[in-house]
């Protein structure tokens, strides 16, 4: 554990130390109470936003995306408070990945969503099949993608 949060502590400051590097960090919203349409996080869930807060502390996120359920909004606001950043909602099936990019050009942002459009999400910005949808009883992925000139790179980080 604390080996990844210094690996995302090293990636944030590379990332604000060449201004051209753009870094966008993906998670699915944490634990929710029930399976109902629009839940609310349930306790654990509630401490991993508060955890994903922590780890994301020394990056230096210029926005915070989350789609318009509770259980992405609950999760994205501890962050997002830290940060004194408005959560930016946003549709999975609309969003413009690159006027997203274009807009982000040299910054760090956070996406939340869910299961099957996290994984999606990143394999549309790779422009690459790679991720799987993840299982339902996973939180702890943390999808990073680094965009430096014209050098792309990815990686998905477990268990956090």
């Amino acid at each position: 554990m604390k080996k990844w949060l210094f690996l995302i502590v090293i990636l944030g400051f590379f990332q604000s130390s060449i201004g051209q590097t753009t870094s966008i960090y993906l998670i699915r919203h944490a634990e929710k109470v029930d399976n109902s349409k629009n839940p609310d996080l349930s306790k654990v869930g509630l401490e991993r936003a508060e955890h994903w807060k922590t780890i994301l502390a020394q990056v230096p996120l210029k926005a915070v995306y989350s789609t318009d359920f509770l259980r992405t909004v609950q999760t994205a606001t501890p962050t997002a408070i830290s940060k004194n950043l408005e959560i930016i909602k946003y549709d999975p099936k609309t969003l413009d990945l690159e006027q997203l990019k274009k807009e982000h050009k040299g910054q760090a942002i956070l996406i939340v969503g869910h299961s099957n459009t996290t994984p999606d999400l990143v394999n549309k910005i790779i422009n690459q099949k790679v991720y799987a949808p993840i299982d339902d009883t996973v939180f702890g992925n943390l999808y990073i993608i680094t965009i430096s000139g014209n050098e792309l790179s990815h990686q998905l980080l477990q268990g956090l």
